[in-house]
């Protein structure tokens, strides 16, 4: 594929995703160089089974900055949540994914970052709950363990080394700060690596348009991975 640019993956029928794949327009650069992995996790709105929905991917987040950043400094994959479902049911084949893609790109192993909003916060979450172990960090914008639910996951503390930053908006009408307010509550009495960015005056979207076009994010997502 060429680098600098989107290349699209469309589901061969075995139980894949669609998905966008982003190679920064250095890479490879040095045969032996190996380079960050950011993992993408759309919002519902942007689920869908075709090409044409797989373009609506870049109107957010990591897959819309590099449109205009060829040389962002990741190799980005953002894949597409079938219709009628979210991330959660299908989180066998998203790590079948994000395994196919270490494997097959020179992806640095303890530099694998993941990030979402909204549904995709939620995926965040729970995909880091599930292997606390797998991310170099995470960054759940706008989301939530449980939607509409106060409840904290009792292994919440399988996260505390793990570092992670959070994003949300007050004036959230579609998921309430509270939701992620808690959450990083309970990890601070682990206590956890964990930061919460919360914007007074943002609404659902404009939460993550304000953390994704802050350069601070990035930089530090770089200088997080994971032991030798």
């Amino acid at each position: 594929m060429q680098t600098g640019q989107h290349a699209y993956a469309l589901d061969d029928g075995d139980g894949g995703f669609n998905y966008l794949l982003f190679l920064p327009q250095q890479y490879p650069g040095d045969p032996d160089a190996n380079w960050p992995l950011l993992v993408f996790l759309h919002g519902v709105a942007k689920r869908g089974d075709t090409r044409e929905a797989l373009e609506n991917i870049k109107l957010d987040g990591p897959p819309n900055i590099v449109e205009d950043r060829s040389d962002f400094p990741f190799i980005v994959l953002s894949p597409q949540c079938p219709t009628e479902t979210y991330w959660y049911p299908v989180f066998d084949r998203l790590e079948a994914l994000i395994e196919s893609i270490t494997t097959t790109y020179s992806v640095d192993e303890h530099r694998i970052y993941l990030t979402g909003l909204s549904m995709g916060g939620f995926g965040t979450w729970r995909l880091a709950l599930e292997h606390p172990d797998r991310f170099a960090a995470i960054v759940p914008i706008a989301g939530g363990y449980i939607f509409e639910s106060d409840e904290v996951p009792e292994e919440i503390c399988v996260l505390k080394n793990l570092p992670i930053w959070v994003f949300h908006g007050e004036k959230d009408e579609a998921v309430p700060s509270w939701q992620s307010q808690i959450l990083v509550d309970a990890l601070r009495q682990c206590p956890a690596n964990v930061r919460f960015t919360h914007y007074p005056d943002a609404n659902h979207a404009d939460a993550w348009k304000q953390a994704y076009a802050d350069p601070e994010l990035y930089t530090w997502l770089l200088e997080q991975r994971l032991e030798e």
